[in-house]
């Protein structure tokens, strides 16, 4: 069975699949167009990558206690795989302009980087250990990391394939 990021993977090499840039720049009114969206998912695996390394040159998980919230957004998004409608990124998640040709080289590094370094954790504080804090839904695992960003992005590539107008393929 493929890991949940090698799922993702699939999913957005899938969702772009056949589209050209400027498909990939075409939105709804007031909406990210499909490379803006790309980036986004980009920028919060950069980021995840570089908390991960936080973590990982710390020696220790940098995880805090869940509160009752965290364990209702886990529960929503990595258990029952809902990503709900209408929430906002954080700031830090956003699109900045990046070059969408520089987005569709490196969105897969990031992924293959996140895979390798969700696996040193899992190796160095063990598959239960809650290593960081996702900002809405609070600490995770190693592989509650890989299902969320699973979650999220499949969540993205179905704007994706909207947007471009690219029918989903089997």
């Amino acid at each position: 069975m493929a890991s949940a990021l090698e799922k993702l993977r699939r999913e957005l090499s899938d969702a772009m699949a056949g589209a050209d840039d400027s498909a990939l720049e075409q939105s709804p009114p007031g909406k990210w167009n499909s490379a803006q969206i790309l980036e986004h998912l980009y920028i919060t695996y950069k980021n995840t990558n570089w908390a991960l390394a936080k973590c990982l040159e710390k020696g220790a998980p940098l995880a805090t206690k869940a509160t009752l919230k965290h364990r209702f957004g886990t529960l929503l998004v990595v258990k029952l795989g809902y990503m709900p409608p209408g929430r906002r990124a954080p700031e830090r998640a956003l699109p900045q302009g990046m070059p969408l040709a520089e987005v569709r080289v490196s969105i897969f590094a990031e992924i293959q980087r996140m895979e390798s370094a969700l696996a040193d954790c899992e190796r160095r504080f063990g598959p239960r250990a809650k290593i960081l804090d996702h900002p809405f839904i609070g600490p995770l695992t190693a592989d509650e990391w890989r299902k969320f960003h699973w979650v999220h992005g499949r969540h993205h590539a179905k704007q994706i394939r909207e947007r471009a107008a690219i029918p989903k393929q089997a």
